[in-house]
């Protein structure tokens, strides 16, 4: 019934859209399908309705799941053709584009049509109260991103002293989608808001986590100050950044690392010991889930530590795990390094709850659920039993079976005390 429903041009848009995505020429795809070259530009153009199993031939040439392809959805097909252009307009001249930014593009792109898919299936569009977009002000940019960081932490309640342990799940909670990926080393991360659903982060994945942060706070400095221009961020810097960039950075440290929280701890130390010294600062780093080089810039810029003592520090060749290891700083599993939630999942927490929900529901399958969970079927259902079980909330009778327990809120916990 989709098939004879779906419009012709929308189908088109996203085939043209895959194709593009799997690195496919038109004659390479035309030759799959035994036809010509001119047929096959027909289909692309919407003036020939291909055959269902032109369609399956198509679905498994560009790995793109058919019934994502058979979607009738108009703003998937506008989001992919504004997308990649506007994206591909940021790019750096010292940097060539390729298949890398091609792929972390057409994933970003995947996630959000996905995003939006189970949204309306469930009836659940959220609907976040976001700030107002910031214009950056005359004058220094560091001190306007310092006063922009200390509203924005304000604003969510998180204090003008302590370190931002649930970065990711701060930042989804107040509205921001948060995507994680294996992406090429040179990207850091994307970032583009999309009018009716929310600003969209992609961050790489293979990054050390003190990494991830930093271009998750960055790229939400680019929500404030200019949300309406998609954009790319490089692992390498550009000689002469922009000003969106500098604020960016300058956002990314005030938020991370603010100003009164930088300045207690630093304090506390030298009045402890009488001195501040490198073991210091690898313990300062780890409270504020930083790098040794963001925590030490930051003490520079305050003008806390001499300018030029991370240059000190980078010339003497010595490995950060090591001078993290010699100071005693846990970078066990638990240690406040790795306390951070900006775990590997790749999509937000409510992703995987409304697909779930989905499933359970019956309005998607098995296979189609795995697909949107990135994952095989048996870690699909593996997941669906994760988020669906209740066994905490159970005891068992005398017979072994289940029995709910009845818990009420206004149980008094002290009761019995």
């Amino acid at each position: 019934m989709k098939y004879d429903t779906i419009d012709l041009a929308s189908l088109a848009e996203r085939l043209i859209a895959a194709r593009k995505a799997a690195h496919i020429t038109q004659e390479a795809a035309a030759t799959h399908l035994d036809m010509s070259r001119p047929t096959f530009i027909a289909i692309e153009k919407a003036t020939r309705r291909p055959r269902p199993d032109e369609l399956v031939k198509l679905s498994a040439l560009y790995q793109e799941p058919l019934n994502k392809l058979l979607r009738n959805d108009a703003r998937h097909d506008t989001r992919q053709a504004q997308l990649r252009p506007h994206l591909r307009a940021t790019l750096d001249a010292c940097v060539s584009e390729g298949p890398g930014l091609e792929f972390a593009i057409s994933q970003l792109t995947a996630y959000i049509d996905d995003y939006q898919y189970l949204e309306n299936l469930l009836d659940a569009k959220a609907t976040p109260h976001f700030p107002p977009q910031v214009r950056i002000a005359p004058g220094s940019i560091e001190r306007f991103a310092e006063h922009c960081a200390q509203e924005e932490r304000a604003r969510l309640n998180l204090g003008a002293h302590q370190p931002i342990y649930s970065l990711r799940k701060t930042l989804e909670e107040a509205g921001m989608h948060v995507f994680f990926e294996k992406l090429d080393s040179k990207l850091a991360g994307l970032y583009v808001f999309v009018p009716g659903f929310g600003y969209c982060i992609l961050v790489n994945r293979l990054h050390p986590r003190e990494r991830r942060r930093w271009t998750t706070a960055h790229e939400y400095g680019h929500f404030l100050s200019d949300r309406d221009r998609p954009g790319v961020d490089y692992t390498k810097t550009l000689q002469r950044k922009p000003e969106n960039e500098k604020f960016a950075d300058a956002f990314a440290a005030a938020f991370l690392m603010p100003d009164a929280g930088v300045q207690r701890r630093f304090y506390e130390e030298v009045e402890r010991s009488g001195d501040f010294k490198v073991s210091d600062l690898c313990h300062m780093a780890d409270y504020f889930a930083v790098s040794l080089m963001a925590m030490t810039l930051r003490l520079e810029s305050l003008g806390l530590i001499p300018r030029g003592s991370w240059d000190q520090i980078s010339a003497a060749k010595v490995s950060v795990q090591a001078l993290k290891q010699e100071a005693g700083v846990d970078l066990s599993v638990g240690s406040s390094a790795s306390r951070d939630d900006d775990a590997p999942l790749a999509y937000p927490q409510r992703y995987k709850l409304l697909a779930v929900q989905a499933f359970v529901d019956e309005k998607i399958t098995e296979g189609q659920l795995a697909k949107l969970l990135r994952c095989a079927r048996i870690e699909a259902r593996e997941i669906v039993q994760q988020c669906t079980a209740t066994e905490d909330d159970e005891d068992e009778d005398e017979n072994g079976r289940q029995q709910s327990v009845v818990l009420q809120l206004t149980h008094s916990l002290l009761a019995e005390a």
